[in-house]
């Protein structure tokens, strides 16, 4: 019987690198207690999962998770975010930051330590070089500024729901990685009234931390590489 009991753990150790679930199974038959020990290492091992991913994940406003949501696609990450393009996100693709890409953003947004206004002057290079960095990846190098269905170019151009999301996606990982010491991504605004022949628009938003003051960062109003609109929320919304 006691060399059954060794037989039965030798197999459970063997079988252990492949299959958490023939362990048991081996487990049960042969030692009970194992079978405990298991489960409680097997638990551990995805609490500690669970937790880092929570941790991992960033922490967005409902208006901000409705960006993603509402075309089916992830978040951004520390890591990656998803480029809409297309109009209203029916292209996509996927820009995985590179350690040189962190490097030179963190080089970029360095120049704004000073001040709000410093820091928003940054934040629009930067977005000149995610405007640059996708460009000859996704083909839109000859992206036109108010792109709509008019320009009969949706291949090669961000409509404004596409602008909105790829630059607060991007603010999102600017601010995941601290490079954002006076504002905080806010949630994207919107603007329309038939009445007064304004047409729809949508933006991304960044507040300032101190004064809570918000500011557009709008990227659908200028062609390629050309720094986006940043002005007050107040201000944009009388825009035409």
């Amino acid at each position: 019987m006691l060399g059954g009991v060794s037989e039965g753990l030798l197999i459970a150790r063997k079988i252990r690198h492949s299959s958490a679930w023939l362990v048991l199974q081996d487990c049960a038959l042969f030692h009970p207690s194992v079978v405990f020990r298991t489960f409680s290492m097997i638990a551990s091992a995805l609490g500690f999962m669970l937790a880092a991913q929570s941790a991992s994940a960033m922490q967005l406003s409902p208006e901000q998770n409705e960006l993603y949501t509402s075309v089916s696609i992830n978040p951004p990450s520390a890591t990656e975010m998803t480029v809409c393009y297309g109009f209203v996100c029916r292209r996509r693709a996927t820009l995985d930051f590179s350690d040189a890409d962190r490097k030179t953003l963190t080089q970029i947004l360095s120049t704004g330590k000073a001040s709000p206004a410093a820091e928003r002057a940054a934040v629009q290079k930067a977005v000149v070089w995610f405007d640059k960095r996708m460009g000859p990846m996704i083909g839109t190098t000859t992206r036109v500024a108010r792109a709509d269905i008019r320009n009969r170019a949706d291949a090669s151009n961000y409509d404004c729901w596409d602008s909105t999301r790829n630059v607060s996606s991007f603010l999102l990982v600017l601010q995941e990685w601290g490079l954002l010491k006076h504002h905080k991504v806010g949630n994207p605004r919107y603007r329309g009234n038939i009445f007064a022949m304004q047409l729809p628009h949508n933006t991304a938003v960044l507040m300032e931390t101190a004064s809570r003051i918000e500011w557009v960062v709008d990227m659908w109003t200028t062609r390629y590489l050309q720094p986006p609109d940043v002005m007050l929320v107040e201000q944009w919304l009388k825009e035409e």
